[in-house]
């Protein structure tokens, strides 16, 4: 049992399989909604549009959903490994763009579903109704869902650099323990 437990969660030098798991799983969905609601607020077709946003309001769910676990298992079950030695600048850059990625996340999740009841876009795209989409731009959280998507799409490769860079120049080991 506290062998399986400890490879569930981190050691020192290494993150838990939980935590890599949520990691690398949040990694493609973001993604594939990154890709999704940029396709779907930029097609002319509206059909296009439906179909690309009945995948991405159901994974935009889940993502919120696995950063909510991510959350709680960091409270509650886990610890993350040691830092590794770095500039005081260095450490408080990634703490603050881990941070902001969970802020980023939660914000996105709360303007999406925002967006959906506000807009009465829910039972168009969750529930098959046949009515056709609104026009998103007339619901307030549509500004902060557009900002969102920006403000991740930097988050995510300013963390990509910062980790190629460690892992490439560095060669310190840091990209190893989430892989």
């Amino acid at each position: 049992m506290t062998q399986r437990a400890s490879r569930a969660t981190s050691s020192p030098d290494r993150y838990g399989t939980v935590a890599r798991w949520i990691h690398w799983v949040s990694v493609v969905l973001i993604l594939a909604m990154m890709a999704t609601g940029n396709r779907a607020a930029s097609s002319a077709d509206p059909d296009t549009s439906l179909l690309l946003l009945r995948l991405h309001v159901p994974v935009g769910l889940l993502v919120f959903a696995l950063t909510l676990g991510r959350i709680v298992w960091w409270w509650r079950f886990d610890t993350k490994p040691a830092a590794i030695p770095m500039p005081g600048w260095q450490a408080r850059a990634a703490h603050a763009v881990h941070v902001l990625f969970y802020v980023v996340i939660l914000g996105m999740g709360a303007s999406g579903v925002g967006m959906l009841v506000l807009s009465g876009a829910g039972n168009v795209i969750l529930g098959g109704a046949t009515s056709a989409l609104p026009d998103f731009w007339t619901v307030a959280p549509r500004t902060p869902h557009g900002l969102g998507a920006r403000a991740m799409a930097a988050l995510i490769v300013f963390h990509v650099g910062a980790a190629l860079y460690h892992h490439v120049v560095l060669r310190d080991g840091l990209l190893r323990r989430m892989g």
